[in-house]
């Protein structure tokens, strides 16, 4: 199972920064660079939520579910 995390691309499409999210969001720079790296193991979701609520955007636009098979097949 692979959870792909484009919140790169969530933040590019708002032209918003990483030190301008972690402000409104409030959380660390630290926290909010692993969660956009796909480093996270897990996310709340008031933190999930919250990054939402700023970004105007639904979880699905950050967060996506891709099967390992299609991985492994697009390799």
């Amino acid at each position: 199972m692979a959870i792909i995390v484009n919140l790169d691309v969530v933040m590019a499409k708002r032209k918003m920064s990483l030190n301008e999210l972690s402000d409104k969001v409030g959380l660390t720079l630290s926290n909010l660079s692993i969660l956009k790296t796909g480093k996270a193991k897990a996310i709340r979701f008031s933190t999930l939520e919250t990054i939402c609520n700023v970004l105007d955007c639904q979880p699905g636009d950050i967060l996506e579910y891709v099967d390992d098979k299609e991985i492994k097949t697009s390799r």
